[in-house]
């Protein structure tokens, strides 16, 4: 007991001569107090914002990976499409003509409509049965009402989908994902009731054209003379069907020749002329015959510039190598950009390239008249031509590399190699043509691939779109057959295919060894068209 007072001194002893002690404790547990303040709690208007762009950025990426439906609508099939827009409307994509913008709604929400193709069974439907072009228009009304419907559906689950998925990705928490996804619903149903408010169906009687749609009204009329003139409207759809659908039937029964799958294919195009349109025919037609190349015998140009050189960039999509030559709408300057451009071809001066097991040799025209002017000593300088080519053929055939087919534009070049080549093709008259020459060469003449381009108007009738499929032994490298196809020119509908033989490859004919023809006959036609 007598310890403790003295234990007691001891300690009040060093409280007076360390007072600070007495402090130290309350420091300690008043330090963390300025760092308390340091830290600054998330603004709600901050809060608000990030939970915006969230609900904005999923709902977007859900519409663009699943909001989409397939809708056939009549005779086509379509995509549907609802995506972001500050405008509103209705864009109706018809590749490759352009675009038609509709201003049917005013709200954050744009109606994306691609016509992706026709139906075949459904077009033949309609020709075998034309009383059913009276419940058209009722028909693609109900189609596109369902379509809408189903659309609207999908997009619900879309943005939801997107904006609750984005949510948990980035709060880590149920509740802040849960509140993206019924904000970006609440989102989706007013701009689906303002669309509705604002809702405009005369607005399909002004529509905005884009593309090569740009000149429809003054071709066909606009919207609002179909609706008043409906059954000139029916006729004109009657007859657009049907001729499409006689392409499709002409391509599968065409007569007398079957060429095996080892068969080469030459897509023969001439004189496009600055024609866009030109390069989805092309690559159509090189994805159904399944082409092995596509020659040009020039003229892809209108004047040669180098502000057209841009035209030329769809070349590398065709899904085939392109072998040309120059027109004499092309220049120089084309020549070089289509020179460094992959897996073209381009032929002067009497060169030769193997391409496709098919050698080819050519020469650019020696003339430039982009403004189709007449040039003193025009025809001896094309003669020239011809006769420099005929010379690189002979040197071709003299090393043992004997040339297949040779190229230039113009045709009275193409006559001077007569005898030196089993083959010579040319372009530049606009339309198409066949001769033996006298000591065996055929020449094949191309007509135009872009429908004259901006001349395709000059004369009573708009120019056709013509191009050729070549067929070509893989042994022999001697033509086999062709097929000439020939499309309606601009505002008309007509679709034709012609098979051509030679008289040697015709039914029940002794082909000769070498393969050549006749000198001095013409070519038979028979067709099925």
């Amino acid at each position: 007991m007598a310890r403790v007072p003295a234990v007691a001194v001891t300690v009040v002893n060093r409280i007076r001569k360390s007072p600070h002690i007495l402090t130290r404790r309350p420091r300690r547990t008043r330090r963390p107090a300025p760092s308390v303040e340091l830290v600054q709690q998330p603004r709600p208007w901050a809060r608000a914002l990030g939970l915006v762009a969230v609900v904005l950025l999923g709902a977007w990426l859900g519409l663009l990976i699943v909001g989409n439906v397939r809708v056939p609508v009549g005779p086509m099939n379509t995509t549907m499409t609802l995506r972001p827009s500050l405008s509103g409307g209705t864009k109706i994509n018809i590749s490759p003509l352009g675009a038609l913008e509709l201003n049917t709604h005013h709200a954050p929400v744009r109606l994306d409509v691609n016509v992706d193709q026709l139906d075949p069974a459904r077009a033949q439907a309609l020709v075998d049965h034309p009383e059913r072009l009276s419940g058209l228009q009722d028909e693609v009304a109900h189609d596109v009402e369902h379509g809408t419907l189903d659309l609207a559906l999908r997009s619900c689950v879309a943005v939801v989908a997107g904006a609750t998925a984005l949510g948990l990705a980035v709060y880590r928490r149920p509740r802040r994902a849960l509140a993206a996804g019924g904000t970006a619903l609440a989102l989706l149903m007013a701009s689906g009731a303002s669309a509705y408010a604002t809702w405009n169906p005369d607005s399909v009687l002004e529509p905005k054209y884009s593309g090569l749609l740009s000149s429809a009204p003054s071709l066909v009329g606009n919207a609002r003379n179909i609706v008043t003139e409906f059954d000139v409207y029916q006729k004109e759809l009657a007859r657009l069907v049907t001729n499409v659908t006689k392409l499709y039937d002409v391509t599968s029964t065409l007569p007398a020749y079957q060429p095996d799958p080892t068969t080469i294919r030459v897509l023969h195009v001439s004189d496009i002329h600055l024609n866009p349109a030109s390069w989805k025919i092309i690559a159509s037609l090189v994805q159904q015959y399944k082409v092995n190349v596509i020659v040009d015998t020039g003229d892809t140009m209108d004047h040669g510039t180098a502000a057209e050189n841009g035209f030329l960039d769809p070349i590398a999509n065709l899904g085939a190598p392109y072998v040309w030559v120059r027109g004499n709408h092309d220049s120089h300057v084309t020549q070089r950009y289509l020179e460094r451009m992959k897996n073209v071809h381009v032929l002067d001066e009497g060169r030769a390239e193997t391409v496709a097991g098919l050698r080819f040799a050519g020469l650019g025209d020696p003339q430039f008249t982009p403004d189709r002017s007449t040039v003193t000593g025009a025809a001896q300088s094309e003669e020239l031509a011809g006769a420099q080519l005929a010379s690189a053929l002979g040197d071709q055939k003299a090393a043992g590399t004997p040339v297949d087919v040779a190229m230039i534009h113009e045709p009275s070049a193409a006559r001077e190699v007569d005898g030196e080549v089993p083959l010579v093709l040319c372009g530049h008259l606009h339309h198409e043509g066949d001769e033996i020459l006298r000591y065996g060469t055929r020449l094949r003449m191309e007509g135009s691939t872009g429908g004259s381009g901006l001349r395709a108007l000059e004369h009573k009738y708009p120019a056709p779109i013509e191009a050729s499929v070549l067929y070509f032994d893989r042994d022999t490298r001697r033509l086999q057959a062709w097929d000439s196809i020939k499309l309606g020119g601009l505002g008309e509908t007509t679709a034709e295919v012609t098979r051509h033989l030679p008289k040697e490859n015709r039914p029940g004919a002794t082909p000769s060894p070498s393969g050549s023809t006749t000198p001095g006959t013409p070519s038979p036609s028979p067709s099925g068209s």
